[in-house]
């Protein structure tokens, strides 16, 4: 799927001089191309866990900060591929708001099937916890961020007190997490990569954030930031991320919606990138609920 949808991007981008990149590299190294230097510092290939795929990138404002808040960000891909170094240009949006930004590797289906992928993330931010402070970043404003499958691991972490636990941590410990498209509520499960990663039809009903959602303590519950694409044809917003919100809003748990328009389940994290922006507000919402009252 482009990140590029339309002829009218296809031209802006070349009168921007981008047209050669476009036609030469794929659409996540082009907008990686067009990331800026001065916006971040980067700290590349920290190890958070025993496995080679435990690999995270750190992305720090460019002027040192202290007591700023965290995002440690899972990307997606059906639990079966995706690398981390595509997604620097979600790591320098951030940084460009002085937030500190993590981007985690975890293990990948077929290698391992759920809920290994939801252990990594648990090990990720124990990591990211641990090394807050002399980051510039506060414990205290610690969250969790994904898109698509990467979405759906953030908000096991947050809704699902088990793997937290088994690092040390709690969900209430969160100051917030945030999800982008992601899926909440997949069961049955009709796609082959992810009938792989959860073991389909032996999947447990509790691997679902619905589930837990569903049960909620408000104090023991991080209030949650819900993005999505409102025509999104891969994972359906309304049965959710509107799903999820109304289920948590009834539980007492906040839980901040927004179905955007002009973006897809793709474009919606791909503008985080500069050449991309325009296309929907999602760094500015993602900066304003880091940052703002509910957090």
């Amino acid at each position: 799927m482009s990140l590029l949808p339309n002829l009218s991007r296809r031209r802006w981008l070349a009168s921007l001089g981008l047209l050669p990149l476009l036609q030469a590299c794929s659409p996540l190294a082009l907008i990686n191309a067009t990331v800026p230097t001065d916006t971040h510092r980067a700290i590349t290939d920290q190890i958070y866990g025993p496995d080679p795929r435990h690999r995270l990138d750190v992305y720090l404002p460019p002027s040192p900060v202290s007591d700023a808040p965290a995002v440690l960000f899972f990307y997606g891909g059906t639990w079966s591929s995706g690398r981390r170094q595509d997604y620097r240009f979600v790591g320098e949006a951030l940084a460009s708001r002085g937030i500190v930004a993590l981007v985690a590797d975890y293990r990948l289906s077929p290698q391992v099937s759920y809920p290994s992928f939801v252990q990594d993330s648990a090990l990720a931010l124990r990591w990211a916890w641990d090394r807050a402070e002399r980051l510039g970043a506060s414990p205290r404003r610690l969250f969790v961020m994904g898109h698509s499958a990467g979405a759906y691991n953030a908000a096991m972490l947050a809704l699902d007190p088990r793997w937290l636990g088994a690092v040390g941590l709690a969900p209430q410990q969160l100051a917030g997490w945030i999800g982008l498209a992601g899926p909440y509520d997949f069961l049955p499960i009709d796609v082959r990569e992810a009938q792989l990663a959860f073991d389909w039809p032996d999947t447990p009903l509790d691997s679902q954030p619905m589930f837990h959602a569903l049960r909620a303590q408000p104090a023991q519950t991080p209030p949650a930031l819900l993005l999505a694409a409102r025509e999104d044809t891969l994972v359906d917003p309304l049965r959710n991320s509107q799903g999820l919100a109304r289920a948590l809003a009834r539980q007492g748990v906040p839980a901040d919606l927004a179905l955007l328009d002009r973006v897809s389940h793709t474009t919606l994290i791909g503008s985080f990138a500069v050449p991309l922006r325009g296309l929907a507000p999602t760094l500015d919402r993602v900066s304003d609920f880091v940052r703002g009252p509910l957090a």
